[in-house]
């Protein structure tokens, strides 16, 4: 035993053990493959439901090595799921397997990825299951018994998410406070949730005269039973190993350095499992817990403050190149929201699983801290956009917050300069950008100037339709909320300078509001036609006839003619870039084709954003044979209903190069000392 203490004081046996596991992650992801289970071809499955989530008529149903997707026909139909499936169930199913596609707008979520992380290959479109073979297993009979009771409780969605570490169905609108406010950790299983456990437990059974080694062991199973509760999520198991390692540290006087149990922890868990490191809750975990350590070892007194700041600054730079923004007083919410769900929400959240009737008590706690949120999402508030952090930076980063937190005094200055370099380098970019965005079957451009100034044409638009109560959903995906802004964000706009609206359809107009309730818009044009609804909502100025010089962007409305039509009214804009011409079309038909033939010495277009995605109103074969466009962009939603792009304008384009964001995804072409390249984010 002496020798072994002697071994586990030895600093560098963890920093070498950190090495082997950082060879084994590079050797291993070096040659990682998805595991080939699953034929493209197959169309019935046996399958044991491992996770599954219902939100409005969807269903998700999470198996070993896939992820199925269903959708409820009747009401009647989500009651007997909910009635009569639980996990562990073995399933009888009929359905499509299809391939997840990547983001096709850059820096945004990869749902591909995401599933490849949790080796999953395929999702499977459900048509039909039948219940083949009711779950047996006790240990799943007891996590099906305690999902079913929380799911008649009151206020659910909360228990969820305190108890099961399921945030998402708590009401959007009200999660987005939180977040906000910088407190969705609150809502994420980890140390705070085991620290609460294991002190209620080792008190009871201190109190009932248990010896420390039986409590160990009695703690430790209880963690462990919790953790398969919640799924084996990352972050609670992160915590419990580490509770187990710490308790094993302090009874038998190994006098190991918690920040050393850390590295034990995260060894342990990397190799059982080496995508965890691509999960958020993994990262925010292991870092946030990691400076913690690292601040209580060098300073001997340490307050909430001290820590809800070290947090932040930790958490920071991930929580930024998640949503490309941050809340920097956020941290200032902690000092009430952490006190206050420890010792206050979650403990109640407990008893009410088990005192049913608590759930009114435990409703006016929570209306308190919704009520909390909103106000101080509002007052205290400094919400920063930063740009997409790089590798590099996120390094410079932490090693500058790690020289400060050992009391490096000098470097302090360093640190300053990182965050504001961070904060402003897309100021100092010279590169003029062009991103045609995949809006699905819409319209919506890009155009960043050689000084950082922005140029939105359109903003796309998908119309949304009145449903039945029921099939209402918590979280529905909204292309310009979950995808653009974060976008938008993540190149370093702050604030759109010129927005363009070709005209007033809701393909091309629709996510307006959200827009500008987003960003500031200094100048927005619109067409000559009459203001319909959406144009109205706007304020727009007319454009046609006019010409605008902003930075090395020059930009010319051609299309100065008021038809008896909406498309033949669209803005028709040339943009002259650094020699290069591009010539965006709208909805524009062959009428308005022919009239600027006749009006313009339009030739050798470089770049043509296709007029009214492809359809066989436009695009005319004389048109393009007299414009001649270099590259021609094609933007059309994947199996629309309209069947754009038309097969006779394919081939009037057939001389050019065609993109088609169904295809390609977004398109971005960048300009830099007169050179044009061209990348796509393809699905």
């Amino acid at each position: 035993m002496l020798r072994l203490r002697k071994i586990l004081l030895c600093d560098f046996l963890y920093y070498f053990l950190l090495l082997l596991v950082g060879i084994y992650l590079i050797i291993f992801f070096s040659n990682y493959k998805l595991d080939h289970i699953y034929n493209e071809n197959d169309n019935y499955f046996e399958l044991n439901i491992k996770k599954y989530k219902i939100d409005g008529d969807k269903l998700t149903i999470e198996f070993n090595n896939l992820i199925g997707s269903y959708y409820f026909k009747t009401y009647e139909e989500k009651q007997t799921f909910i009635n009569n499936y639980s996990i562990n169930d073995l399933l009888s199913i009929k359905g499509t397997l299809v391939k997840p596609n990547n983001n096709t707008i850059p820096n945004t979520f990869n749902y591909k990825k995401y599933l490849s992380h949790k080796n999953i290959e395929y999702i499977l479109q459900i048509k039909e299951y039948t219940l083949k073979k009711k779950n047996r297993n006790l240990f799943y009979k007891i996590k099906n018994y305690l999902y079913k009771r929380i799911n008649n409780i009151s206020n659910k969605e909360y228990l969820y998410a305190f108890i099961l570490g399921e945030s998402s169905y708590i009401d959007e609108s009200v999660y987005n406070n939180y977040k906000i406010n910088g407190i969705t950790h609150l809502f994420a299983l980890s140390g705070l949730h085991i620290s609460i456990f294991s002190s209620i437990l080792l008190f009871i059974l201190k109190k009932l005269k248990i010896q420390e080694i039986p409590s160990f062991i009695i703690t430790s199973s209880f963690l462990l039973f919790f953790s398969f509760i919640a799924s084996f999520t990352p972050s609670i198991l992160r915590a419990t190993i580490f509770f187990i390692l710490s308790s094993i540290n302090k009874i038998w006087y190994f006098f190991i350095k918690p920040k050393y149990l850390l590295f034990l922890t995260f060894i342990i868990l990397v190799l059982i499992n080496p995508n965890y490191i691509f999960y958020t809750g993994f990262i925010l975990s292991f870092t946030i817990t990691f400076f913690i350590l690292l601040y209580n070892e060098n300073n001997n007194k340490s307050s909430i403050i001290k820590i809800s700041i070290i947090s932040f600054l930790s958490s920071a730079p991930i929580i930024i190149n998640m949503s490309y923004e941050i809340n920097i007083i956020g941290f200032i919410n902690n000092l009430f929201f952490i006190p206050y769900v420890s010792s206050v929400v979650f403990p109640l959240s407990l008893l009410t699983i088990i005192f049913t009737k608590l759930s009114s008590l435990l409703s006016i706690f929570l209306r308190l801290m919704e009520s909390v949120s909103l106000l101080s999402s509002k007052i205290l508030n400094i919400t920063l956009f930063f740009p997409k952090i790089e590798f590099i930076e996120l390094l410079l980063y932490y090693v500058f917050l790690i020289l400060i937190i050992k009391k490096k005094r000098v470097i302090k200055i360093f640190f300053i300069i990182l965050i504001v370099f961070l904060y402003s380098k897309p100021i100092i970019n010279n590169n003029t950008s062009i991103y045609f965005l995949d809006v699905n079957q819409g319209d919506s451009t890009l155009i960043v100037t050689s000084k950082n100034k922005s140029i939105l044409i359109d903003s796309g638009g998908k119309m949304n339709y009145d449903v039945e109560e029921w099939k209402i959903r918590n979280k529905e995906f909204n292309l310009m909320k979950d995808s653009l802004i974060p976008f938008y964000k993540s190149i370093g706009l702050k604030r759109i300078n010129y927005l363009f609206f070709s005209h007033g359809d809701y393909d091309h107009i629709g996510y307006s509001k959200e827009l500008i309730s987003n960003f500031k818009v200094d100048n927005i044009y619109i067409n000559n036609d009459n203001v319909n609804y959406y144009e109205k909502e706007i304020n727009g100025i007319k454009f046609n006839n006019k010409y605008l010089k902003i930075d090395n962007v020059e930009i010319y409305s051609l299309n100065d003619k008021l038809y008896d039509n909406e498309n033949d009214n669209s803005l028709v804009l040339l943009i002259m870039i650094d020699g290069y011409k591009l010539l965006f079309m709208g909805d524009a038909t062959s009428k308005v084709e022919n009239d600027l033939v006749e009006k313009y010495n339009l030739k050798n277009i470089d770049i043509l954003k296709v007029g009214h995605h492809g359809s066989n109103t436009s695009s005319g074969i004389n048109f393009i044979k007299t414009i001649n466009p270099k590259y021609s962009i094609i933007s059309v939603g994947k199996n629309n209903k309209y069947g754009h792009p038309n097969k006779e304008v394919l081939e009037n384009l057939k001389e050019s190069k065609i993109y088609r964001t169904d295809e390609d995804g977004s398109i971005m072409f960048k300009i830099k000392n007169n050179e044009l390249k061209i990348e796509i984010c393809s699905p």
